[in-house]
């Protein structure tokens, strides 16, 4: 979750399911949410999407239209991956290079960084010098391609064009693991790393 200490608007990232979970998260913060911002369409973060846009009556943004194949595939996915069923959905606004999301007085610049899927985004705050980077990249590690319409080439090009040139005192917050930043992965990520 992420929201404007200003404002106290937030919006929920990636809600891949427990959706009562992230909802006792809400009235834990004290925070108003009034979005969905999704990275890419894989069920493990889009599978709580189209419940909790329900339940609040939220707008979802993101991600890019490329993914929608997997959007429209997330009742499959739920099978082939033994999750809970889950129901598709069409976010409001798809998103696309260059774009802005504002969480309150907040704003998050959109940067479409295909590979791990094709539509995936990284939402970047220059402000705060935070990049909320779904699975593009891992501390220590980059996101898997062998999905369909992976792309590894693609990968690592968004990572060393779209993701470095941010700035190697930028935090980042992957879909799975704990925090880094880019110049730490610059110097010992072996997969992007600079001496890759």
């Amino acid at each position: 979750m992420l929201w404007c200490d200003a404002t106290l608007k937030a919006a929920v990232v990636d809600p891949g399911g427990d959706v009562d979970r992230i909802l006792a998260g809400v009235t834990q913060l004290g925070v108003s949410v009034d979005k969905i911002l999704l990275t890419h369409g894989h069920i493990d973060h889009a599978g709580g999407t189209a419940e909790l846009a329900r339940r609040l009556s939220l707008p979802i943004e993101g991600p890019e239209r490329e993914d929608s194949f997997w959007i429209e595939a997330l009742p499959q996915q739920s099978k082939m991956f033994g999750f809970p069923q889950v129901e598709t959905f069409t976010p409001d606004r798809w998103l696309v290079d260059g774009d802005v999301v504002s969480i309150g007085e907040e704003s998050l610049d959109v940067l479409h960084c295909p590979g791990h899927t094709p539509g995936h985004v990284v939402f970047f705050s220059a402000a705060a010098r935070l990049a909320v980077v779904g699975d593009v990249l891992f501390a220590g590690s980059i996101g898997r391609t062998d999905f369909p319409r992976g792309n590894h080439a693609a990968l690592v090009n968004s990572i060393r064009h779209k993701l470095w040139p941010l700035g190697k005192d930028v935090s980042f917050i992957p879909g799975h693991g704990p925090m880094s930043n880019f110049g730490e992965e610059r110097e010992s990520n072996p997969y992007v790393g600079d001496f890759a």
